[in-house]
C-alpha cells in the first residue's frame, strides 16, 4: 500500500516535471500522454484502494513517510492518512481530473500553450491529492497554497489578456484574506494541542472544549469556537463562500478545462472537505455550526439569484457551483458531513459534465459563449445535448438522478437539525430548488432549443474580433486558433476526444447517487472519520428515515423540492419556449432588481475597494502622510533641519579669535564663582 500511495502523489507530479520542463523536446504528443499516464495511473490505484478500504473493509491506514523538520517537541513530517473520507475524495478527483485531461486534447489542440496547460493540471492534480491524503496540518497547509498557486496561474494561462490577469490576481488576493484565517486557526491549535498530527489534535479535543482563550481584554471565548471559525474563514476563500466568493466567477477567463477541474473536483471542495475532516473540532461549537450554516445559506440562495441573469454560458455554470457550493456548506453547518461529502461526489460529476458540455458548444461556436446567441443546437449535437440534459437533471435534484439524492438529503438534514440558524437556513435551502431549476433550464432551452439565433451574427462578430485572436491569447472567448473566424456551415458535434469524456461523466451523474445513497445516508459509510455529537443528530433522524434507494424515488416524485424544481423547469419553458417575448417585459418591470443582480449585489465593487483601488488609494495616502509627512518630513529630513538649526546657532562659539575664549573662560569662572559663595552663604 505504502507504494500505491507514492504513485499515486507523485505520477502526476512526475507528469508535470516532464511536460512543464522537457515540453519542447517530448513535443504536445509527448506532454499529453506523460501526464493523462499519471493521472490515470493515479486513478486505477485510487480506485483500488477505494475498492480495499470503502468496499472490503482494509482497516484505515496512516503512515509518516519521512520528518521534514524538528522544532523543540514539535515534529513535522510529510505523512498520508487512508480512510473512507480519504479514497472517496482520491477516486473523485482522479477521475474527473482523468476526464478533464482527455477532454483538454481536444479542446486545446492549437493553444500555443499545450504543454504548459497539461503541466499546470497535472500540477494541480497533484497539490489536490497531497491535501486530502495529509495527516497533519502542515503537509494540509501545503496542498491548500499549492492548489491556490496553481490555480492563480490557470485563471491567467492567456496571461496576454488583461481580464485573465485581473481575474488570477483577484482569486491570489481573495483567497489570501481566507489563507490567512486558516493559518491563524492552524497556529493556535498547535499553541494549545502542541501538535500538528490529526490524530494527536482530535484526541484532545474534548480538553480544548473546556478550553477558553482571550481576544479582546476583558473578554474570552470558547477556544473551539475561536478555532473552528479562523479555520472556516479558509474554507470560505477555497470554496467560495459570500463574500469570499468573488473570485470564482472570474474564474472563468481560463479556458474552460481548467474550470472544470476547479469548479468540479478540486479547489473548491477543499474547503468542503476540510470542514469535514475537522468535524472533531466543529462538533463542540454550536456558535460555528450556527455561522457555517448562515453563510451557506446566504451563499446557496443568493447566488442562485445572480445565476438567473447571466448570459455567458460559463458563468451561469459559475455561479450554479457557488450555489451548490452553499448547500455542501449548509450540510456541514447541520453536522450531516457525510451527506455534504456526498454532495460534493455527485456535484464533482455532473458539474464537470455541464462545464465541458459548455466548452462542447463553444468549440462548435468557434468561441461564442452568449447563450442568447444560441439555440436549436439540438439537431447539430446531439451528444451534448443529451449530456448536457442528463447534468441538468441532476443539477436540479430530478428524482433518480443523482443529485436527487444528495441534495434531498441536505435539505432533510437542515429541516431536521435543532440549531437556531437551521429554521431560515431550511428556507433558503428549499427557495433555492426553484432558483436552480429555472437558471439551469432557461440556459438548457436558450442553447439547445427553441429558434435558432446562430446566422444573424456568428460571421459578423467574429470577423471583428478575429484581429485579436492569436491563438486564444488576445481573442474573445476561448482559445481554438484552428476553427475559422467566421461561422463556416452549420455547427457540428464535437470530436470522439471531447464526446467520450462527456458520456463517462454522464454515467455517474446518473447512477453515482443510487449506488452510493444507502451507504453513506444510512450505513454510516465514513465511520470514524467522521465525528458527530449526539445532541446533534440531523443525520441520525435522516438514516432512521431512508430505507433504500427505490422508495426514495418514490417519495421524491411528490416532494416538495420535486414539486419546486418542476415548477422552476416549467418556468423556464413558459418564459423561454413558449412565451420568449415575456422575459424582456418582466425585465423592464424589475428593472431595479434585476440592476441589482446584474451588479452581483455590489461585491465586485466592494472587492475593487478593498483589494483594488481601495487599496491602492490607502498605499497612496500612507505613502504622502506617512513617508513624506512623517518619515521624510518630520523624521529624516526634519531631524536635518533639527540638526543644521541648532549647529547654526552653536557655530558662532566658535569663532576662532582667541580674545572671545578667554573671555568666555573668564565669564564661566565668576558664574561658578557665584554659585559656589551663594551655596556656602546658604
Amino acid at each position: 500500500m505504502q507504494t500505491a500511495i507514492l504513485v499515486i502523489v507523485l505520477a502526476p507530479l512526475l507528469g508535470a516535471i516532464v511536460a512543464g520542463l522537457f515540453g519542447r523536446q517530448v513535443g504536445r504528443a509527448g506532454a499529453h500522454w506523460i501526464t493523462i499516464l499519471g493521472v490515470g495511473a493515479s486513478f486505477v490505484l485510487s480506485a483500488w484502494m477505494f475498492y480495499g478500504v470503502a468496499l472490503k473493509g482494509v482497516e484505515p491506514f496512516e503512515w509518516s513517510l519521512y520528518r521534514w523538520a524538528t522544532v523543540g517537541t514539535l515534529d513535522l513530517e510529510v505523512g498520508f492518512l487512508i480512510d473512507k473520507l480519504t479514497v472517496t475524495m482520491m477516486a473523485v478527483v482522479t477521475f474527473v481530473s482523468l476526464m478533464v485531461h482527455i477532454y483538454t486534447i481536444g479542446y486545446m489542440q492549437d493553444d500555443p500553450g499545450y504543454q504548459r496547460f497539461f503541466a499546470y493540471i497535472a500540477l494541480f492534480t497533484f497539490s489536490m491529492l497531497m491535501l486530502v491524503m495529509s495527516n497533519n496540518f502542515m503537509q494540509l497547509y501545503f496542498g491548500w497554497e499549492a492548489v491556490g498557486l496553481v490555480s492563480y496561474l490557470l485563471i491567467g494561462f492567456w496571461y496576454t489578456r488583461p481580464t485573465a490577469i485581473y481575474a488570477n490576481l483577484k482569486a491570489f488576493l481573495v483567497n489570501r484574506v481566507g489563507d490567512f484565517g486558516f493559518l491563524l486557526g492552524i497556529a493556535v491549535l498547535l499553541m494549545y494541542a502542541g501538535s500538528l498530527n490529526y490524530q494527536d489534535v482530535f484526541a484532545d479535543a474534548q480538553e480544548l472544549a473546556g478550553q477558553r482563550i482571550g481576544i479582546i481584554a476583558g473578554q474570552e471565548w470558547m477556544l473551539p469556537t475561536v478555532i473552528c471559525l479562523l479555520l472556516f474563514v479558509g474554507a470560505m476563500g477555497k470554496s467560495a463562500q459570500m463574500p469570499l466568493h468573488v473570485w470564482l466567477p472570474d474564474s472563468m477567463e481560463g479556458p474552460t478545462p481548467i474550470s472544470a477541474l476547479i469548479h468540479a473536483a478540486t479547489m473548491v471542495t477543499a474547503g468542503i472537505f476540510m470542514v469535514a475532516r475537522m468535524s472533531p473540532l466543529f462538533e463542540h461549537s454550536d456558535t460555528a455550526l450556527n455561522v457555517v450554516l448562515v453563510v451557506g445559506a446566504l451563499t446557496a440562495f443568493l447566488m442562485g439569484l445572480v445565476g438567473l441573469v447571466q448570459n455567458d454560458i460559463k458563468r451561469v455554470v459559475a455561479y450554479s457551483t457557488l450555489s451548490q457550493l452553499g448547500y455542501m456548506t449548509v450540510a456541514l453547518g447541520a453536522s450531516a458531513y457525510s451527506v455534504a461529502i456526498f454532495h460534493l461526489m455527485t456535484h464533482a460529476f455532473f458539474k464537470a459534465l455541464l462545464f465541458l458540455g459548455a466548452g462542447s458548444v463553444i468549440i462548435a461556436l468557434h468561441h461564442e459563449q452568449d447563450i442568447r446567441r444560441m439555440g436549436g443546437l439540438r439537431r447539430y449535437m446531439p451528444i451534448t445535448w443529451i449530456t448536457s440534459l442528463v447534468g441538468s437533471l441532476a443539477l436540479i435534484g430530478f428524482p433518480g438522478m443523482s443529485g436527487f439524492y444528495s441534495k434531498d438529503a441536505i435539505i432533510e438534514a437542515v429541516h431536521n437539525s435543532t440549531l437556531p440558524a437551521a429554521h431560515w437556513a431550511y428556507l433558503a435551502v428549499l427557495s433555492g430548488v426553484f432558483v436552480t431549476a429555472l437558471y439551469s433550464f432557461r440556459m438548457f432551452f436558450l442553447v439547445f432549443h427553441g429558434k435558432s439565433r446562430l446566422e444573424s451574427h456568428v460571421t459578423h462578430d467574429h470577423q471583428a474580433r478575429g484581429a485579436g485572436h492569436a491563438g486564444g491569447a488576445l481573442g474573445h472567448g476561448e482559445s481554438h486558433a484552428g476553427h475559422e473566424h467566421g461561422h463556416a456551415g452549420p455547427p457540428r458535434e464535437s470530436p470522439a476526444v471531447v464526446t467520450v469524456p462527456l458520456i463517462l461523466l454522464a454515467i455517474p451523474s446518473i447512477l453515482a447517487g443510487a449506488i452510493a445513497a444507502r451507504a453513506i445516508l444510512k450505513d454510516g459509510f465514513f465511520g470514524g472519520s467522521i465525528i458527530v455529537h449526539a445532541d446533534h443528530g440531523a443525520a441520525r433522524v435522516l438514516a432512521e428515515e431512508f430505507h433504500d434507494w427505490q422508495a426514495a424515488v418514490i417519495h421524491g416524485l411528490t416532494a416538495t423540492p420535486t414539486l419546486l424544481a418542476a415548477a422552476g423547469l416549467a418556468t423556464a419553458w413558459v418564459l423561454y419556449l413558449l412565451w420568449p417575448s415575456v422575459p424582456a417585459v418582466l425585465a423592464r418591470v424589475f428593472a431595479w432588481p434585476r440592476l441589482v443582480l446584474e451588479r452581483k449585489y455590489g461585491f465586485d465593487e466592494l472587492n475593487e475597494f478593498l483589494f483594488g483601488g481601495g487599496a491602492r488609494g490607502t498605499g497612496d495616502l500612507l505613502s504622502r502622510v506617512g513617508d513624506a509627512v512623517v518619515i521624510d518630513g518630520v523624521g529624516v529630513n526634519g531631524t536635518a533641519r533639527l540638526v543644521g538649526w541648532i549647529s547654526g546657532k552653536l557655530r558662532w562659539l566658535q569663532s576662532g579669535y582667541l580674545y572671545h575664549y578667554a573671555f568666555a573662560m573668564i565669564i564661566g569662572v565668576l558664574v561658578l564663582l557665584g554659585y559656589f559663595v551663594h551655596g556656602v552663604g546658604r
